[in-house]
């Protein structure tokens, strides 16, 4: 069977809305924004809190920035390489430049008591619960 297509620039115009659509989706409800080469993250619940690790292997812990409001984390950052002068370059596959990552937690965060460490290339957070989202236990009168 054989598809025609009466424009070919519509169908990839529809194929980059599509695209767009799914990009810019809250399914399955975790979102994240972003741009650049952007860390790959793990998150996980130790007791009630969360741990947040991110691989920034040549990231100066001077050129991060970490933010925190309820349940949003955001970490922005530059990694630069530095060749020295006088330098020709062959193969290149290391990146290099800014980069901007925004995603939700699934539970809201007390800011004041993050904790952040940067050791070999591991970026890691600690993100104590907010006291207002952990459960409570209820007393019957």
């Amino acid at each position: 069977m054989v598809t025609r297509f009466s424009d070919p620039f519509e169908a990839l115009l529809n194929i980059q809305h599509a695209l767009d659509r799914s990009r810019f989706s809250d399914w399955p409800g975790r979102s994240t924004s972003s741009h650049g080469s952007y860390p790959l993250v793990n998150v996980f619940q130790l007791g009630e809190d969360l741990v947040v690790t991110a691989e920034i292997p040549g990231v100066r812990k001077e050129d991060l920035d970490i933010s925190i409001q309820r349940n949003q984390l955001r970490i922005s950052g530059k990694k630069s390489i530095d060749y020295g002068e006088n330098i020709s370059i062959h193969r290149q596959e290391r990146s290099a430049g800014t980069f901007d990552r925004t995603f939700n937690l699934p539970l809201e965060i007390e800011s004041d008591g993050v904790k952040a460490e940067l050791q070999d290339g591991v970026l890691s957070l600690f993100l104590p619960r907010a006291e207002k989202d952990k459960a409570r236990s209820i007393r019957i009168n």
